[in-house]
């Protein structure tokens, strides 16, 4: 498990570790950390030729100073500050002292750029000198120092130009906007760096993000005792007469999982018997046999007969999952009641109209903010679905999905979403870490199907599988090791 924090977290910490250490210290590491990922990216270091971006604070210093390690090592390098009266004073000299030189222009091929424009404290977009930087970069490999330059780090917008890496290296810890956000973009491969700060976080995690490891390690698995009621039974309210592949889709999500039992109630009931026999199917909620989770909405429709199957599934004492037209359903404010009051989890599943329409606002810069508003306000585990999925959980804690694709960006991809969450919710996890899984699981689906061509919601679906067991071999391989 991974965790990001936030600029006023990890400032607080380098100043406890710096107090523990001789001057200088901190950035010494940085900077030889940084020195060596950029040599690793050149290869050939000798001879070399890399360009420093560089700002005037301590950013600018990491730069530098693995500018004048790169120098020692027979490169050329270049250091282009944005105001050479507030460079990092020691820095510079140092670079200057190891055979770095003041830029004076791009002159023949450039084989490394290095970002050191602005580090965590800044805000906003870039402005001055540094934006007139972006505007003439020559082709070649970017390698950011912390954070890509322009992004906001606590919340992953980008507000104006930025830098865009391929590689960023940052210390100490994850910043949210290196995993959520249209941050992510710019970031490029992320590598983490341990300078010695973890001891000193302290507080909550800004997000969380779980790891192969996490979703192997949580995932339910039959013992010698273990029987289909026993290892869950989901019930599934969707699909319709006139969405029945919704309902389709959802079933394919949930027989895909670990519950050991699947039952649908809804329109599609002939369709869904007919593909998968191993499916008891009923009507209605009210004639489907008990069940520990349900999913309900995708393919619903929004009339009185789907009204009253939601209320069904809001009044049964089970956790449920709430998607697409359950959330249109909500949205009036009629339900609310039944909503809020409810003892057993509820997750909700919007995309960014959806939320929009459930809170009243767009989910804006700061996603992982929005949906944990829209969680405690629901007292619900919101799954904001987008490139980087939030789960929020009404009790404060977030998580980002860094499994994700734009692949997923296609029609039922979220009824097999659904499915699958539905079939975990029914094992008995908590909301928030059954959530969690299905989106991980989710993610790496689209990725195994995209590997075959162009993807749809079948081909994520049936990809489920092999993604389930890749994730649980990759967990065996490395317990190995």
């Amino acid at each position: 498990m991974r965790a990001a924090y936030r600029v006023a977290q990890v400032k607080a910490a380098e100043a406890l570790l710096m107090a523990q250490l001789p001057p200088g210290t901190l950035m010494m590491r940085a900077a030889y950390a940084l020195a060596r990922r950029c040599a690793l990216l050149l290869g050939r270091v000798y001879g070399s030729r890399v360009v420093l971006l560089v700002g005037s604070g301590d950013n600018g210093g990491d730069a530098l100073y693995a500018g004048a390690f790169l120098a020692a090592r027979g490169a050329s390098v270049t250091a282009r500050l944005t105001d050479p009266g507030r460079a990092h004073a020691e820095g510079l000299r140092t670079f200057l002292s190891s055979g770095g030189r003041i830029f004076s222009g791009y002159q023949g091929k450039t084989d490394l750029i290095v970002d050191g424009l602005v580090g965590i404290g800044a805000s906003g977009a870039l402005r001055g000198a540094a934006v007139s930087f972006l505007d003439d970069l020559p082709p070649a490999p970017v390698v950011a120092v912390d954070i890509p330059s322009g992004v906001e780090v606590d919340t992953g917008d980008v507000p104006g130009p930025a830098i865009r890496a391929d590689v960023t290296v940052t210390f100490g810890c994850l910043k949210p906007a290196l995993v959520v956000g249209p941050a992510v973009a710019h970031a490029g491969q992320v590598e983490l760096v341990d300078i010695g700060l973890r001891p000193y976080l302290h507080g909550g995690a800004a997000l969380n993000v779980a790891d192969v490891a996490d979703i192997a390690a949580w995932w339910p698995r039959p013992d010698i005792d273990s029987d289909k009621y026993t290892r869950g039974v989901v019930g599934l309210a969707t699909g319709s007469a006139d969405y029945p592949g919704a309902g389709l889709l959802s079933v394919a999500g949930a027989v895909a999982g670990p519950a050991g039992l699947v039952r649908y109630a809804g329109g599609a009931e002939g369709l869904v018997v007919a593909r998968y026999p191993n499916v008891v199917v009923a009507p209605r909620v009210a004639e489907a046999a008990r069940v520990q989770a349900w999913v309900c909405g995708c393919g619903l429709g929004t009339d009185s007969q789907a009204a009253a199957e939601l209320r069904a599934v809001l009044g049964s004492p089970v956790p449920a999952v709430l998607d697409a037209d359950a959330l249109t359903l909500l949205v009036d404010g009629s339900m609310a009641s039944e909503l809020r009051r409810r003892d057993a989890p509820v997750v909700l599943t919007p995309h960014d109209r959806e939320f929009a329409r459930l809170a009243g606002e767009s989910p804006g810069a700061d996603r992982a903010a929005a949906a944990l508003k829209l969680a405690a306000w629901t007292k619900s585990t919101v799954l904001l679905k987008g490139y980087r999925t939030v789960v929020a959980s009404p009790s404060g804690e977030a998580w980002v999905n860094t499994t994700g694709t734009p692949d997923l960006a296609t029609g039922g991809t979220g009824d097999v979403l659904s499915g699958l969450l539905g079939s975990l919710l029914a094992t008995g996890l908590p909301s928030w870490r059954a959530a969690v899984m299905a989106a991980h699981i989710h993610g790496q689906a689209a990725r195994i199907a995209a590997e075959s061509g162009p993807v749809t919601a079948v081909e994520v679906a049936e990809a489920l599988r092999p993604a389930i067991a890749l994730t649980l071999r990759l967990e065996a391989g490395s317990a190995q090791t």
